[in-house]
């Protein structure tokens, strides 16, 4: 049974990877198991690496730093590849206030670190360590470990052990921390979440109201003999149409720009309420009769844009127009629905509603592709591409004047603004940036997984001394208060100045603590997703600040240090 033994105490690659799996297996497994409805989740292989470092089970440095760091690039390219496409329009459609308070957030959380670690004599890694656990950022933790090979080289790696460390000890608290905070308010200001989420439901209702179809007859002089064309180039309104029915016939038929507008003329538009007000003035009332019940050689069909020299094109550049004999009166995209212009352009996995006959509707369907399978599909090509850029990116100093070190985004920001500017951008060189969100989240959870059970298994000899002897407790004290303090305090401003709803409040906590179990808490105790809106709106900015603060709060310590 030698070779049995030394497959858990050897040196050799095969010893690495049972050790890896073993430490990645035993941490989902606790992570999965709940506590109060709270489960660590992929955080637990935190700790199952812990163990058994501290058991004495080994991997040579070397590799353990070759596999976090290409675990981290898995994770955060995958995140900014599923927060890209969406992430310029959050900010516009959730407010910058919001973000701002997630930033807030992250920025008092640096200040108090910086003056904890000054008050209380805390090394530096110990305290890069204690923000990134406190706050429940494991990416800022790696990015940290970037500065430390470039500011510290001579002591990288015992830095970014001991940072692992404090990581481990202050990451518990930051999980039960924001879920402490978020029963606080509650308590506090007695919130009752079910109302509240009510109120919320009938604001987001007004705010963005959902499309109207409607059929309307047409009474307004001022319109008759005027072809659809005419009729929109000089009303511009965002409204489709999509079927039309004259007077005196009994099918429908689907509408063009040169179909003429006749008095007792029904037609079906498509648009949200203050767009369908506005057509009903300028074209007359509703009528008794839908169309879309009118029998008649029209369809209604979904159709997936799956053809990549499709993606990044507007409806109007490949003929989607009425002239083609169909019409799309809606698209659907990232779970949101919109009407769809001439102008829209359409990305990779776009869902269009269109209205047509079976004919015109095969012949569309041609066009943009309509394949499930190929929707299932990942473009690997792309995904390799977009870390060596990301790597590039991440590797380019910036000089900043004071600053031992220039300043870089690494190996865990370059990689993240990749993913987010090409995603967002869907279709570029001839390529699709578009991942599966099933081969995403299988990247994305591989990739922490990998990290997690390298940062344990390298910080795992010393954990148990360092949590029982002497800094041990003062670090973990010192992580709950880079926790507690932040969260609290923007909680209060924003549900006293701002009157966020508590909804909000809890999307907000979790997102500027990038924290999943969080997030899972809120939602399964108010019964519902309002809170995961909120969270996806703040996570790529606080994401990204996270990542860039470790690095500075390395620098500024480095350098103002008593």
């Amino acid at each position: 049974m030698s070779w049995f033994t030394q497959l858990f105490t050897g040196h050799s690659m095969a010893q690495a990877v049972v050790a890896l799996c073993l430490a990645i297996v035993l941490g989902l497994a606790l992570g999965n198991v709940p506590f109060r409805g709270i489960r660590l989740g992929v955080g637990g292989v935190l700790f199952s690496g812990l163990a058994l470092a501290h058991s004495g089970i080994r991997v040579e440095p070397e590799l353990l730093e070759f596999v976090r760091e290409f675990g981290l690039i898995l994770f955060v390219f995958t995140v900014g590849m599923q927060v890209g496409p969406g992430f310029v329009d959050s900010l516009r459609r959730r407010g910058l206030l919001l973000n701002l308070s997630a930033a807030l957030v992250a920025l008092l959380g640096v200040l108090i670190t910086i003056g904890m670690s000054w008050a209380l004599a805390l090394p530096i890694p110990a305290a890069v360590g204690l923000l990134s656990g406190a706050v429940t950022n494991t990416p800022s933790l790696a990015a940290s470990s970037q500065i430390f090979m470039e500011a510290m080289p001579d002591t990288a790696d015992t830095a970014a052990a001991e940072a692992g460390m404090a990581y481990a000890v202050a990451y518990p608290f930051g999980i039960l921390g924001i879920i402490l905070v978020m029963l606080l308010i509650r308590v506090f200001f007695r919130i009752r979440p079910r109302q509240e989420l009510d109120v919320l439901r009938r604001l987001e209702t007004i705010l963005h109201p959902p499309l109207q179809r409607q059929t309307l007859v047409v009474r307004n002089a001022n319109v008759f003999g005027m072809s659809l064309r005419n009729f929109f180039s000089l009303y511009p309104s965002g409204v489709v149409i999509s079927r039309v029915k004259e007077p005196g016939e009994d099918t429908i038929h689907a509408p063009t720009p040169d179909t003429v507008l006749s008095e007792g003329m029904l037609v079906h538009a498509v648009g949200d309420s203050a767009q369908m007000e506005k057509m009903r003035i300028l074209v007359g009332p509703p009528g008794e009769v839908n169309l879309r019940d009118v029998p008649g050689p029209l369809e209604i069909r979904r159709l997936l844009v799956t053809k990549s020299k499709i993606a990044g094109k507007s409806v109007r550049q490949i003929g989607l127009t009425p002239e083609f004999g169909i019409t799309i009166t809606r698209i659907i995209r990232a779970g949101v629905e919109f009407a769809a212009t001439p102008g829209t352009h359409l990305h990779y996995g776009d869902r269009l509603f269109c209205v047509g006959e079976a004919k015109d509707l095969n012949r569309a369907g041609e066009l943009v592709g309509n394949s499930t399978k190929a929707l299932d599909h990942p473009h690997i090509l792309p995904i390799f591409l977009g870390i060596f850029l990301g790597v590039i990116l991440g590797s380019i100093p910036v000089p900043v004047p004071g600053f031992p070190s220039p300043l870089k985004l690494g190996l865990a920001g370059g990689p993240l603004l990749v993913a987010i500017l090409l995603s967002r951008v869907n279709n570029f060189a001839g390529m699709v940036w578009y991942l599966p969100a099933g081969a995403n989240l299988i990247l994305r959870e591989v990739g922490m997984a990998l990290f997690l059970a390298c940062v344990g298994l390298n910080s795992g000899c010393g954990f148990m001394a360092t949590l029982t002897q002497g800094a041990g407790l003062v670090w973990a004290a010192a992580g709950a208060v880079i926790t507690f303090v932040p969260l609290l305090s923007v909680a209060l401003l924003v549900r006293i100045v701002f009157r966020y709803d508590y909804a909000s409040i809890c999307g907000l906590l979790a997102g500027s603590m990038t924290d999943p179990p969080a997030l899972a808490f809120s939602v399964q105790t108010l019964d519902s997703d309002a809170p995961a809106a909120v969270y996806a709106s703040v996570y790529p900015l606080t994401m990204m600040l996270r990542i860039l603060f470790a690095q500075i709060l390395v620098l500024v310590l480095l350098v103002f240090t008593p």
